[in-house]
């Protein structure tokens, strides 16, 4: 890999720790990224190394958001803790489901999705508290610490943002308490793969640790920004990822060789 090639890789990491501390999505950029330096990579030392890099860049931010505004910790600790164990459940199974199989049905949840925020302009602009009963906590952790962990340990992009929507829609959190408590659960998600990826030799260690740092850095400004901008800048942001998601798994669909 030649430096022209990493350094197009380090910026990649520093604008995906960028958009994962926000809104998640990060991968959309930096899987892409890791197929493109490094033709033919296998697919699950792609995700591991990308998992490398997204957990410094998680942690960071979810190390941001917690000093700076309030965390629902009943919620996102047990659904962090969760999400270790199914991530690591869905990385074992990464590459065992061929893409055709789950591009689908991803597609068409983001196409709810982004219907849904633009024709609900106040979902996640401000708190619904009422909304945050204990039977919808215990449906959000399942959801968070569960489906939306073990998609990410076996395929991965997107998961952030799945989760911020989990975190708005079922308990009625704002977007940017919602981004906080997603980012301690997508740290415990990112763990759980790395540890199965790194334990099948299928994370390049000294290249992740430079994109770590990278992603730390664009992680760590994305919350601040988040933090100081509000809801409405997170609504804005999650609404062009949403888009760029659908934009990308389509060509993957209809028009990638």
């Amino acid at each position: 890999m030649d430096p022209s090639q990493i350094g197009i890789l380090l910026v990649a990491a520093a604008a995906a720790g960028w958009v994962d501390a926000v809104v998640g999505g990060g991968g959309l950029l930096l899987l892409p990224a890791l197929m493109i330096a490094a033709p033919g990579v296998p697919l699950a030392t792609a995700l591991g190394t990308n998992k490398l890099a997204a957990i410094a860049g998680t942690a960071t931010a979810a190390v941001t958001y917690a000093r700076r505004t309030k965390i629902d910790w009943w919620v996102a600790g047990p659904a962090a803790a969760c999400a270790v164990v199914l991530s690591g459940v869905g990385a074992v199974l990464a590459g065992s489901v061929p893409a055709g199989a789950y591009r689908p049905v991803v597609l068409g949840v983001l196409a709810g999705v982004a219907l849904f925020v633009t024709f609900r302009p106040q979902m996640g602009v401000t708190a619904l508290p009422e909304k945050r009963t204990r039977t919808r906590a215990a449906v959000v952790i399942a959801i968070a610490g569960g489906l939306i962990a073990f998609y990410d340990g076996m395929i991965g992009p997107g998961t952030g943002t799945f989760l911020v929507l989990a975190f708005t829609t079922v308990i009625g959190a704002d977007f940017v308490h919602a981004s906080a408590m997603a980012k301690m659960v997508n740290a415990g998600t990112n763990l759980g793969a790395l540890i199965v990826f790194g334990a099948g030799g299928h994370v390049f260690w000294t290249l992740g640790a430079a994109m770590a740092v990278c992603n730390i850095v664009g992680a760590a400004f994305g919350a601040r920004m988040a933090l100081r901008r509000g809801s409405g800048f997170v609504r804005i942001v999650l609404l062009v990822v949403v888009l760029a998601l659908l934009v990308k798994l389509s060509w993957d669909q209809w028009f990638a060789a």
